[in-house]
């Protein structure tokens, strides 16, 4: 069917949103826009829906949102006797409507139904699958991704998002489907009467603050640290209980960004609510000129990832990477833990491949075997998921990945900020007592494993033309592999896609024993790195450079050279 006929067909069939109707009439007789909307389905990948609200088979709506739902539903019936969902979504524009929706599609499939009274953070999802042993779980976020986008997350019996095999599965089913003609769908409203939907009660929630504060180590310490917070929830989710925890662990001295407080997914005050980036904390700073905290906590709108701030001697604040917090808290939680004697044995550390590589000499100062799997959170709780099976998910200390997501327990399968924003509190008013600040904390871990400077570049290919263009570029790298990078041999090179991995100082070649993923990483003389991957959620190429030096500024300069070197590829 041609697009054409797709919006002709949608002109007639897409009634129950008023808004999808006046989009489509003003997208009449334009061709460009029409193409757009209809060229293909929105891609059901490992992680679920992601794109832009609106009108069309490539679009977020309550009709792709619907189809998705059905082809979940049908995988669960198939794999489980009375299954079960958990529900949740964040503040964005129509994540409830899509709850409500998915809901509604799961009832009348018979699947029993459990959703919040109001939205949640993502993490909270993860829980609350295991919590009410459930077979499936569904967060409607697009998580740090600008106002005009929204997206759908599926998660498995064991908390996780979905996995490779399960999200096959599921996509095969939904292209199965015909959009209008073979989505059940109840009553929300009767279905909540009958109890077939349920809402979630105070109980999960409290049960889940337990399991966070179980995971500190110097709580005690923070009433009387004198600690000083700014906190940010960037208009999402993190506003409740990120805060909650804070006041339960004595952190009293919080000041909120009023502006960003309450939830609002058209999130006017950071067009790209992604605490990766100073534009988003851009309000956080200025209150934190005002208010002179030692520390700046800004959640992202599911409230799976933060960043964070800290004061410089001149006054300034400043930024560090989801690397940097990673590194410094892992070497906290292993020092300390070791200290009180509650470090397990044979402790594991788990990273994704894009993630520094100065946790290889923190864990071996610490005796922790570290464990490298693909881009994503849910290969790293899957990994926690495995040592669960053998009876040692204790030995699973911390796990993180350089997005700024990051997880200390095995209570939930998936980043946690607002486990995190506790830890990085904790971890501010230990040293605090220590008269150390957690720039000076940096530096000293700097002083002692070496200067690792890491970046991340995103390449944007809007469209149908951009989508041919990335997977042009993607083959180019992989056939065609450079040899140097800004003046440095490439020694060895990995793909990730083909399992194979050549080191090329030495003429051989080797297997990659993980999934296979459309990743290249080269690595370079002296410990430099680039990594290559299209991002799974958005139209875009991602690079990883990693620049390693004796000081901060000549690992900075040759980061430069790296970045302009690769860039020149990218176009």
């Amino acid at each position: 069917m041609s697009e054409l006929e797709l919006f002709d067909l949608w002109c007639k069939n897409a009634v129950s949103d008023p808004d999808l109707q006046t989009e489509l009439n003003s997208i009449n007789g334009d061709n460009e826009a029409i193409n757009d909307r209809f060229y293909r389905d929105l891609e059901f990948g490992t992680g679920g829906l992601r794109g832009v609200i609106g009108a069309g088979t490539n679009r977020m709506n309550v009709y792709t949102v619907g189809r998705a739902t059905q082809g979940f539903a049908d995988y669960l019936n198939e794999e489980y006797s009375s299954p079960a969902v958990a529900l949740s979504y964040d503040s964005r524009i129509k994540s409830d409507v899509f709850a409500k929706t998915a809901a509604e599609v799961l009832a009348a499939n018979g699947i029993k139904v459990y959703i919040y009274t109001e939205l949640m953070p993502t993490p909270m999802l993860s829980f609350a699958v295991r919590q009410l042993n459930c077979q499936g779980g569904v967060m409607v976020t697009a998580s740090h991704n600008p106002a005009k986008y929204n997206g759908y997350k599926v998660y498995g019996d064991d908390g996780c998002q979905i996995t490779l095999r399960g999200a096959e599965i599921i996509l095969e089913k939904i292209n199965s489907l015909d959009i209008f003609n073979d989505v059940k769908k109840a009553s929300f409203d009767e279905e909540l009467a009958k109890g077939n939907i349920s809402y979630i009660g105070q109980d999960v929630i409290e049960a889940y603050y337990e399991k966070v504060l179980a995971e500190g180590i110097n709580a005690d310490l923070c009433a009387s640290s004198g600690l000083k917070v700014v906190y940010t929830p960037l208009n999402g989710t993190g506003n409740k209980p990120v805060r909650e925890i804070l006041k339960r662990i004595g952190i009293s001295d919080v000041t909120i960004v009023e502006e960003q407080e309450m939830p609002d997914g058209n999130f006017t005050t950071c067009p790209y609510p992604n605490p990766e980036i100073r534009e988003a904390l851009e309000l956080g700073l200025k209150k934190c000129e005002e208010v002179k905290p030692d520390l700046l906590l800004a959640t992202d709108p599911d409230c799976d990832r933060v960043g964070i701030a800290v004061p410089a001697e001149d006054g300034s604040y400043v930024l560090f990477t989801g690397n940097e917090v990673g590194a410094m808290l892992l070497e906290y939680i292993c020092a300390q833990s070791i200290e009180k004697g509650i470090m397990p044995e044979n402790p594991i550390a788990v990273k994704t491949i894009v993630t520094t590589d100065i946790i290889y000499s923190i864990a071996k100062e610490y005796g922790v075997e570290v464990l490298d799997v693909l881009t994503g959170f849910k290969f790293i709780g899957e990994q926690i998921g495995f040592l669960e099976e053998k009876g040692e998910e204790n030995r699973y200390i911390f796990g993180f990945e350089e997005s700024y997501g990051y997880l200390s327990g095995g209570y939930v399968r998936d980043k946690d900020a607002v486990n995190a924003s506790m830890l990085i509190c904790e971890m501010a008013a230990f040293y605090r007592t220590k008269g150390i600040t957690l720039l000076q904390a940096r530096e000293n871990m700097y002083k002692k494993y070496g200067v690792f400077h890491h970046t991340l570049h995103s390449f944007t290919f809007e469209g149908e033309s951009g989508m041919n263009k990335m997977n042009d570029i993607m083959n180019n790298l992989r056939n065609n592999p450079p040899a140097e990078i800004a003046g440095l041999n490439v020694v060895k090179f990995e793909d990730y896609k083909t399992s194979v991995c050549k080191d090329i100082a030495n003429g051989t070649e080797s297997v990659i024993n993980l999934p296979k993923s459309n990743v290249l990483a080269y690595y370079l003389e002296g410990g430099a790195k680039a990594i290559v991957r299209p991002s799974g959620t958005e139209p875009k190429i991602k690079t990883y450079f990693t620049a390693k030096a004796p000081t901060h500024e000549e690992a900075v300069a040759l980061e430069a050279k790296l970045a302009e070197d690769f860039t020149k590829v990218m176009k």
